[in-house]
């Protein structure tokens, strides 16, 4: 097929290629989500359902003094009128700026059900009622003055507003946000007394540099509050290039209970953040045990937010219990900062906070200039009608009589030629209406004359007419000086600012600050030790592998209740503050908390529950970590090294691997190195000594061959001081004591000799 499209193709269809044919239809797409759907205008900072909204409620008179009126009604007026796009659309659109918790200077009043800060959804519209806020008010103020450009809705049978005048900076107060082909926007709210105290010093300081601005506007204002915990850099720096990530904290407080009993109160929560889910996953952290500190959680909100958290003991300290939530939880978010908005309703473009002040106020000036211009045309109009009742007290009685016996006084009117008594004042020049000849009426004049009330046929309402008209004329100069002086325009914007700043700003109520600025650094996973109540504790691990903690040191020896046809495989002392590393047959070690251990009351749970030990896989030995520890290990091979404890701490359920072998082999002993030679021996019953030093050190592997047998492998090894012999006890109990190992002492990988008389039959050194 060729490039080009074949108009003569059968049918009167047109063919051209696949991708072009695609791409080309992709691209109209494309271009109207992100105009139409995603992308908010930096004039105004609404999209086009937001914006069809406000005005439908407006052309509705919901004004924020008046009655309220069925959502349903209001949503069914925006998609019949204005917006094609199915009432459920709408009606979401409408309930988010009706929530104060989503929206910081609310632009819709809302009457029910519409929502909350646990996620609930809004009431159908059906049960629910609105009206316009005083600062949606704000942003339509000027739609009757000519502020703005109209176009023909979706069927051409109305007019809408092509942007609102926006008497302050609706993107940067209330934030947008929304997602497109290709790209997206993420605009946090402000405050609205800051970013007009920045306004002013911009029109002030053409020339302000971006830290400026950021030095009156220090960061976003979300409505839930909460603490930003970003250094003012790195916020600054966000805004100079309209991109970047912002912490956001819950704020907290510590309530003491007395006798040194505490506990930790969240009082405001991030925001977007949906406070049923976050009680969920805080209830999910207490529940598997992931934070052993945290006792307990109570949700005891009402109209306000209040998350009480029980810590696990009265010394637990309250930064490091809330610096694991921050880390664990929803109590801490980033905000992704992405400033991609219409600048003059046409270009995306990534924008500094700068750049998006600046495009609101040139708006504002054109906006100022349009009214002013409109309400120019305005006065003259009235100027007109003015001079012809003027002139009609100059001229009355001629005027009534023309009315009283003429058949078409308006023509009458407007034929007459008045003459030397047109004037405006005896002292006055002849005076020449606008658009008529020389002495005579207009027709708007006329019309005006005819539409006179014969009340107002008194001197007094003359001096009135001639004062206002004097007023008129004054404020028309005003006007003129004005549009012919940007630096005027400027000023008058400043003015409009000041008076919305009196109305929303810093000392309006509800407009103080509500997220406060800190500096924290990032929430890092804080030592066990530091996070658990020490106490001693007894591990018990079953041969069919329940496991648990006993409180206190129990002789290893005392006889334990087990399930039926289970018994005792590995009992250890240990502490809760322990990292217990339990030493799989697979080769892989795994982590567990010794506080997060089951009770002893009980059976204990599957140990298979906490780690994902394989079911073909054993346990070898539960070993307490410490630090600087070294453990031996090896496999059934012979094959072995040492390994620091700390590269065998597990991060995850899935462990670790350290010791590798061939496929039939296992993973045989984990011991702690103590001393400075190591004894083997095999299931042969054949002992060699060989120093430490002849092992290697690593992290994983296979390792080295401890010993060599010519039948079987290894079936036990540790680690000795040579100078103290070798120590183990017969079958009878008794300690026996093997002080000279020179018989045994040999290179590492040979075969050894038969072991001292007396070793146990099970070839295990105990």
């Amino acid at each position: 097929m060729t490039d080009a499209p074949d108009d003569d193709a059968p049918g009167g269809l047109s063919t051209e290629p696949l991708g072009r044919a695609i791409g080309a239809r992709y691209l109209q797409y494309a271009l109207s989500t992100i105009m139409h759907r995603a992308l908010p205008d930096a004039r105004d900072g609404l999209k086009p359902v937001h914006r069809r909204i406000l005005y439908a409620m407006r052309e509705l008179r919901l004004t924020a003094a008046g009655g309220f009126r069925k959502s349903a009604k209001i949503s069914g007026d925006v998609m019949g009128n204005y917006h094609p796009h199915g009432d459920a659309a709408i009606y979401d659109a409408m309930a988010r700026l009706a929530q104060p918790f989503a929206m910081r200077y609310p632009l819709v009043d809302g009457q029910g059900n519409f929502g909350n800060i646990d996620g609930d959804n809004p009431a159908a519209s059906r049960y629910t009622e609105a009206r316009l806020t005083a600062a949606a008010e704000a942003l339509l103020d000027g739609l009757d003055e000519d502020a703005v450009d109209f176009r023909p809705n979706y069927d051409g049978t109305l007019t809408e507003p092509v942007v609102l005048p926006a008497a302050f900076p609706n993107l940067l107060a209330n934030g947008a946000s929304g997602i497109a082909v290709g790209m997206a926007t993420n605009v946090p709210p402000h405050n609205l007394g800051e970013l007009l105290a920045a306004a002013r010093h911009m029109i002030d300081r053409p020339d302000a540099d971006d830290a400026a601005i950021a030095a009156l506007v220090p960061g976003p204002d979300f409505p839930t509050g909460g603490v930003l915990v970003d250094p003012p850099e790195v916020i600054a720096e966000a805004y100079r290039t309209g991109r970047g990530s912002l912490r956001l904290r819950a704020r907290w407080q510590v309530e003491d209970l007395g006798r040194g009993q505490w506990q930790a109160v969240v009082t405001e929560i991030p925001y977007q953040v949906q406070k049923g889910k976050l009680i969920e996953k805080l209830a999910e952290i207490v529940q598997t045990k992931k934070l052993p500190i945290l006792a307990d959680i109570r949700d005891e909100s009402a109209e306000d937010v209040r998350i009480v958290l029980e810590p696990r003991a009265r010394t637990v300290d309250p930064e490091q219990l809330m610096g694991q939530l921050f880390r664990l939880s929803d109590l801490e978010t980033r905000f992704a900062l992405n400033m991609n908005v219409l600048i003059d309703g046409r270009v995306p473009k990534v924008c500094s906070l700068a750049e998006v002040l600046r495009a609101w106020l040139d708006h504002r000036r054109a906006v100022l200039v349009r009214r002013a211009r409109h309400r120019l045309a305005r006065i003259d109009h009235r100027l007109e009608v003015l001079d012809g009742f003027i002139t009609a007290y100059l001229n009355l009685d001629r005027v009534i009589d023309i009315i009283r016996y003429d058949a078409d006084p308006k023509a009458a009117l407007m034929r007459e030629r008045w003459g030397r008594r047109f004037r405006r004042a005896a002292s006055e020049a002849d005076y020449q209406p606008p658009g008529a000849g020389p002495g005579t009426l207009t027709e708007v004049q006329a019309d005006a004359i005819l539409n006179m009330r014969l009340r107002s046929l008194r001197r007094l309402e003359e001096m009135e007419l001639r004062a206002e008209r004097d007023r008129l004329a004054a404020e028309k100069a005003g006007i003129e000086a004005m549009l012919a002086d940007p630096a005027r325009q400027w000023a008058a914007v400043r003015v409009e600012i000041d008076e919305t700043d009196q109305r929303f700003g810093l000392r309006s109520p509800g407009g103080a600050r509500r997220t406060t600025l800190a500096v924290a650094g990032e929430a890092e996973e804080a030592p066990a030790e530091a996070m658990i109540e020490r106490e001693p504790i007894t591990v018990v691990l079953s041969r069919m592998g329940w496991i648990r903690a006993l409180k206190g040191h129990v002789p290893l020896d005392a006889d334990q209740k087990f399930k039926d046809g289970d018994g005792p495989h590995i009992a250890l002392h240990a502490e809760t503050t322990d990292r217990l590393m339990i030493f799989g047959t697979n080769g892989r070690f795994y982590t567990l908390l010794g506080a997060a251990l089951p009770g002893g009351r009980g059976m204990g749970e599957p140990l298979r529950l906490m780690i994902d030990l394989p079911q073909e896989a054993g346990v070898v030995t539960i070993l307490p970590w410490r630090p600087g520890m070294r453990i031996l290990v090896a496999s059934s091979d012979g094959d072995g090294f040492v390994a620091a404890a700390d590269d065998c701490l597990a991060q995850t359920r899935a462990g670790k691997t350290v010791l590798t072998f061939r496929d039939g082999a296992r993973a045989l002993l984990a011991r702690p190195v103590a001393g400075d030679h190591v004894a083997c021996v095999g299931e042969n019953r054949k002992m060699l000594v060989f120093p430490l030093a002849d092992l290697p050190e690593m992290a994983r592997g296979k390792g080295v061959r401890l010993m060599r047998f010519k039948d079987g492998g290894l079936a036990d090894a540790t680690t000795l001081v040579l100078a103290q012999g070798l120590s183990w006890k017969d079958p009878a109990g008794r300690t026996r004591h093997e002080p000279d190992l020179t018989e045994w002492l040999g290179a590492r990988a040979t075969a050894g000799r038969m072991a001292p008389r007396g070793f146990p039959r099970d070839n295990r050194f105990g």
